[in-house]
């Protein structure tokens, strides 16, 4: 038996978009910015698909910037605000969560390094959630961007974005959210959200990888990022990928229309696997906040394990699984993550993550429940 658990690191395409893009690959292959036939075919399905995600987020169609994935859509938004609001207001001070996506703190951390900009970072509590009240302390007048992460990819938590976004509109300081996990289960009203910048990423929810969005609120000024053509309302230069937008737009809307029988299918699967886990599992804790979290994920640290190796064994039993961010595995330092909610390293050593999606089942469930105890069993007594 193979089975899949790492769709937070990434979903296999749906059929359904797959079928919407094919066209666009051979028939349809027009560059948009081309004014023949052949680009304006190409170029209506670029607008259609604007509309489909703006209709999903609730914005204007031309608050909808398109990118490469969710990386691209995160760095074009602290990148661009932060030097924006520099140029335009003098400020330099950058306030963002210790548990951002590498996508959001490296760059953050580079505007500091190499651009004199001042980071800070918020304090989060034992499940890496942000405290409102926390924000409205430390936002200055001279904040030029406030990012916090929507949902976590690593240990599921969600944090309190509306809340946050309105200390940021009152405060009249830019506040850009990383909901690429979140998009796929979350509500992304944006109105609702209070959110000036928001990316996303297609291939989290069931879409092609290569091809993500960014929100950009009306008036709020950012800098492009890849310049050199006018695409993108000059924001980010670059041919169209036209059948992977298309894709993208496809998938977010059936994220967003099937996105509470998903929840139903899959959260009663999360909770038993981590009930038999805590259960059954010496020395094991979950990660992460235990009901505001991600409805398909479920994260564990188990002390003195290595997690790297139970990730290799887990393979070996046929269940792929990560140790967090995919972003990281193969580090042997605990992430960031998990020292900011207050784990030690013999504790973070042994972290796993388990992720649920389209197919998933409750015997997959049930099998994993059976292994990981003997698999974690045998290697601690390997470590005696």
């Amino acid at each position: 038996m193979n089975v899949y658990l790492d769709y937070a690191a990434t979903t296999p395409l749906d059929p359904r978009e797959l079928e919407a893009m094919l066209p666009y690959f051979q028939e349809i292959f027009g560059n948009t910015s081309s004014i023949h036939t052949y680009g304006q075919k190409a170029e209506a399905a670029l607008d259609e698909a604007r509309e489909t995600l703006a209709e999903e987020l609730n914005c204007n169609s031309k608050e909808i910037v398109f990118t490469s994935c969710g990386s691209e859509s995160d760095n074009l938004a602290i990148r661009g605000a932060a030097l924006a609001a520099r140029e335009l207001r003098g400020a330099s001070h950058l306030l963002i969560s210790p548990v951002e996506h590498h996508a959001v703190s490296q760059t953050a951390k580079q505007l500091e390094d190499l651009h004199g900009f001042e980071l800070e970072f918020l304090p989060v509590d034992e499940y890496g959630r942000v405290d409102p009240d926390e924000v409205s302390k430390h936002i200055r007048a001279d904040t030029a961007l406030v990012s916090i992460i929507y949902a976590n990819n690593e240990i599921g938590t969600i944090n309190p974005i509306s809340e946050i976004g309105a200390i940021c509109q009152q405060a009249g300081v830019t506040f850009h959210t990383d909901a690429v996990q979140a998009a796929a289960y979350l509500p992304i009203d944006v109105q609702r959200l209070n959110v000036d910048l928001m990316a996303l990423g297609a291939h989290k929810f069931y879409g092609p990888k290569g091809v993500g969005a960014l929100y950009v609120r009306n008036g709020v000024s950012i800098l492009p990022i890849i310049t050199g053509g006018s695409q993108e309302f000059k924001l980010r230069a670059g041919t169209h990928n036209t059948p992977y937008i298309v894709g993208m737009a496809q998938a977010l809307k059936l994220a967003q229309q099937e996105k509470q029988a998903r929840i139903l299918n899959l959260q009663p699967m999360r909770d038993f696997l981590i009930g038999q886990v805590l259960e059954n599992i010496p020395e094991s804790r979950l990660t992460g906040h235990p009901q505001d979290r991600l409805p398909n994920h479920a994260s564990f640290v188990f002390r003195h394990v290595d997690g790297n190796a139970l990730l290799m064994m887990l393979d070996l039993e046929g269940f792929a699984c990560s140790s967090g961010s995919a972003c990281k595995t193969g580090d042997p330092e605990p992430s960031e993550v998990l020292t900011s909610i207050g784990l030690s390293r013999e504790w973070g050593l042994g972290s796993l993550r388990v992720t649920l999606g389209a197919g998933s089942t409750n015997e997959h469930i049930q099998h994993f429940c059976k292994i990981l105890p003997e698999v974690i069993s045998r290697m601690r007594a390997l470590r005696q």
